[in-house]
Parts: structure tokens; C-alpha cells; sequence
């Protein structure tokens, strides 16, 4: 079974949960992200691994535009029916790794919580850069690994058993890493305890 086989797997039995998880802290979720990211309200964005569309619909009060992106379409039939309340998002299913969207179509490239479900995260976040028009910004919002090495190798062990679809987590230096071989700067970070 590959890893996107798994990962279909994984989330279309658990759709509904997740579902409820991550839209129960939209209000909260919309606040964080607007602070953060601080939108003009004319971007357009996108929601890479979108799942339920927690992050697009966060969005979508403060931006003009939001194309959310999942593999698992389990995940965004969970979404549908918020898209009434949340008329400019939009659905799509797709493999991150692969984006079906031209150079630099986008102004705001986010990602919550999917690198580590990636075997390949390098080209997630090439992918992420490759749609993200010059001068716009990618959010990347997700576990990091712990500093020791040792403990960030448990924990992924750890992971991997409770759920398969855990490939690994980054570090902060990981991360940094793909920014650079990409061609981003770093603006802005914030690590929650």
C-alpha cells in the first residue's frame, strides 16, 4: 500500500472526527491566523492539505479568496456544508506534492499540520513556493521536533504506531532548511509551548 493509500485510508475513516475537531476552534483559529499573518483582504490563498478545511474557512473572512487542497475527499465533503456560510472558498481534491496550479497563482500559500503526513516534505514546500507569486508569503503551521534527537526519533516511533500516516517530524532547522533551498526569508515565527 503507498503511503497516499494510507494516508486516504487513515482520514476518510476518521472524516467525521476530524472534522468536528478542527472546525470546533474556527473563531479561535481565524483570530490567530489574521494576527499573524495580517491579510490585506485581497490575497488569494491557499490551503495546502487542507483536510476539513479548518485553516481555508479560518481564512476566508480576511482574505478574497481561499482554494482549499486535500487528498482525501472523505475530508472535504466534511466541508461542504460550511461553503454556503463561506462562499469564497473553494474545494479541490489534490496531492500536495504535486499542486495543479500554475507558477505564482497564489498571494498566501498555508499549510496546517501536514508536513509531517508527507513522505517527501521537501516537495511540499517547493511545491508551496513554486504557485506562491514573488513577493507573496507561505504559512506553515506544524509539529516540530524536539531539539534532542534521540526524543524526536521516540517520538515519531510513538507516532507512526498510533497513527500510519505519520512520516516524521521537522525540526526548526528542517524547516529553515526547505525555506532556503527554496528561496524564502523568514519573516516571522512563533513556537506554541
Amino acid at each position: 500500500m503507498s503511503h497516499d493509500e494510507v494516508v486516504r485510508q487513515r482520514f476518510a475513516a476518521t472524516a467525521e472526527q476530524v472534522a468536528a475537531a478542527s472546525l470546533r476552534r474556527l473563531p479561535e483559529l481565524s483570530e490567530q491566523v489574521s494576527a499573524f499573518v495580517e491579510p490585506s483582504g485581497d490575497e488569494r490563498a491557499l490551503d495546502v492539505g487542507s483536510g476539513t478545511a479548518a485553516l481555508a474557512f479560518a481564512l476566508s473572512k480576511h482574505v478574497r479568496e481561499v482554494v482549499a487542497l486535500d487528498l482525501v475527499p472523505e475530508l472535504l465533503e466534511q466541508a461542504k456544508p460550511l461553503l454556503e456560510e463561506y462562499p469564497n472558498v473553494e474545494l479541490v481534491e489534490g496531492d500536495a506534492a504535486k499542486l495543479p496550479f500554475g507558477i505564482g497563482e497564489f498571494d498566501l500559500v498555508c499549510e496546517r499540520a501536514v508536513l509531517h503526513h508527507v513522505p517527501r516534505p521537501e516537495l511540499v514546500v517547493a511545491e508551496m513556493a513554486r504557485v506562491t507569486r514573488r513577493g507573496g508569503r507561505l504559512l506553515v503551521i506544524d509539529q516540530l521536533a524536539p531539539f534532542d534527537t534521540l526524543v524526536a526519533i521516540e517520538l515519531d516511533r510513538f507516532e507512526r504506531v498510533r497513527d500510519p500516516s505519520h512520516t516524521r517530524l521537522l525540526s526548526d532547522g528542517d524547516l529553515r532548511a526547505l525555506f532556503e533551498a527554496n528561496g524564502l526569508m523568514l519573516i516571522r515565527s512563533r513556537v506554541d509551548a
